[in-house]
């Protein structure tokens, strides 16, 4: 019985004959009779379905067939024993005589093994993985090939896939200039670098690949290690986010919001560092001004208030007081002096209506009940005294978990009077409806009409006379957000919030 090897010194000339083949691929028994051990291997090989298996003579003839084969390469076994297996390549390779040179390099270096395309029965391509091994007998004489082929066209679309996903977020990743995108190695060392990070710190990669990530830290942040304690916070929480001063290649610092995220392995060991910066220097200016302004506007409204508080009290415990006297002492004397009854009552008719122009201009300044009762009952004072004389039905709905500070109050008061007199102006409306609720550790207001609704006219009338902007600037300083909404014949919103940070005293 013959036992095949590869065999790699000079050869005889081969006996191409199928006879031949057949005789020299009866593997040894090892113990088990000759046909026992054949008729094992068979059905093994056989029975494989994810492998093509099959025996080609020295020529590249097909002689063998099992299930796999079938399965992958679309015939039948009486459809391909045979055929040169050249059959299975594509016009280029066989242009290029691939299939021979493949069975002159299995034949020089015992085997060979390739990737490439091949062809199904059908004409459609598969990506395969091919081994062809060149059988020899004991003589040394070449008796034909094993050949081994896999399907790999899944696994090549998926890593295609991969490869094509990786390069896009490559290119995706070097082309953002907004963000400094980059990787530390585990010592904290520059190892990649993108657009952004050159337009941001502006070192280019060659200048700072490389080099310690603290080159963007200020002195005295060196000083205290901070570069350090945040790759060990990044590593012990997963990621760290800080803002702070960074340093440019030319000095200059910049406000940066810095994320850093330590990078593991399947196994656990830290890999490195994925660090992402965003350059804030001009929201934090923006922010710093916009927070100055607020602060100017809060000081601002404050002294107005202030000032509107002694006027009104003024004007309220004075002079009020000293025209409600004056309306009496002629009621007295209209009393007293018949034949001028007429003329004292009409003076006292002007008295009473100059004391109700008063009262409007002490709401107007500051509505005595915002101090003495709270918020609910001078807006309840506010809707009884000057919006239902107006013609206006009006409610007010309120569920707070308490009564606002005294600085709360006089600024929901104030958007709401605003918004008021508003609608009672140019809404043209019938009815209005204010709700208050507690809500996010503040209180939520709105000031519902059913009136003409938003249009550009009742838009660009109240920016101009009643202040859309006074009321948002209100809430915004009370740290707080303000909105109006409303379509045509629809009726109007004005909605807002402001933080409550205290129960009034």
């Amino acid at each position: 019985m013959s036992s095949l090897r590869p065999w790699y010194p000079s050869r005889p000339k081969p006996d191409r004959s199928l006879a031949a083949c057949h005789r020299a691929l009866i593997v040894p028994s090892y113990g088990m009779p000759a046909d026992g051990h054949e008729s094992a291997l068979n059905l093994l090989v056989q029975n494989v379905v994810d492998y093509a298996i099959f025996l080609l003579d020295p020529g590249g003839h097909i002689i063998t067939w099992n299930t796999g084969a079938e399965r992958i390469k679309g015939y039948r076994a009486e459809e391909i024993i045979g055929k040169h297996f050249s059959t299975f390549y594509p016009p280029e390779d066989i242009a290029a005589d691939k299939p021979g040179r493949e069975l002159e390099t299995a034949i020089a270096e015992g085997s060979l093994e390739d990737e490439g395309w091949r062809l199904r029965k059908d004409g459609t391509r598969f990506w395969a993985n091919v081994i062809i091994t060149a059988l020899f007998d004991e003589t040394g004489e070449l008796q034909g090939f094993g050949k081994v082929t896999r399907d790999l066209t899944g696994r090549r679309a998926t890593e295609n896939a991969l490869r094509e996903s990786e390069e896009r977020f490559r290119l995706m990743v070097q082309g953002v200039v907004d963000y400094g995108i980059f990787i530390l190695d585990p010592g904290g060392h520059v190892a990649s670098w993108n657009a952004g990070a050159e337009r941001i710190n502006g070192y280019t990669a060659g200048e700072i690949i490389g080099r310690h990530f603290s080159t963007f830290y200020p002195p005295e942040d060196i000083a205290t290690d901070k570069p350090g304690r945040e790759l060990e916070t990044a590593i012990a929480r997963g990621s760290l986010e800080d803002e702070g001063w960074r340093l440019r290649k030319d000095g200059t610092r910049f406000w940066a919001n810095v994320v850093i995220t330590a990078l593991f392995d399947e196994t656990g060991e830290l890999r490195g560092f994925g660090k992402v910066t965003r350059d804030l220097t001009e929201r934090r200016v923006a922010e710093s001004a916009l927070g100055e302004r607020r602060r100017l506007l809060t000081h601002l409204v404050e002294a107005q208030e202030r000032e509107r508080r002694r006027i009104a009290w003024d004007v309220h415990d004075d002079s009020i007081q000293a025209m409600v006297a004056v309306g009496m002492r002629l009621q007295l004397l209209a009393a007293q002096l018949p034949e001028h009854s007429a003329r004292l009552t009409q003076l006292d008719e002007a008295v009473t209506g100059t004391i109700g122009r008063l009262r409007n201009l002490v709401y107007g300044l500051r509505p005595p009940a915002i101090d003495r009762h709270g918020l609910v009952a001078a807006l309840t004072s506010y809707l009884d005294d000057v919006v239902g004389p107006s013609g206006l039905r009006f409610g007010l709905t309120h569920a707070l978990a308490a009564e606002p500070s005294a600085a709360t109050a006089i600024t929901i008061f104030r958007i709401c009077q605003e918004a008021l007199v508003n609608v009672r102006k140019h809404a043209d409306a019938s009815s209005v409806e204010l709700t208050l609720t507690s809500e996010d550790d503040g209180i939520r207001v709105r000031v519902i009409d059913d009136g003409v609704g938003l249009t550009e006219q009742v838009a660009n009338a109240a920016k101009e006379h009643f202040g859309l902007i006074e009321m948002r600037e209100r809430a915004e300083a009370a740290d707080g957000w303000w909105t109006v909404r409303g379509a045509p014949g629809e009726g109007t919103t004005v909605d807002f919030w402001v933080p409550s940070p205290g129960k009034r005293p």
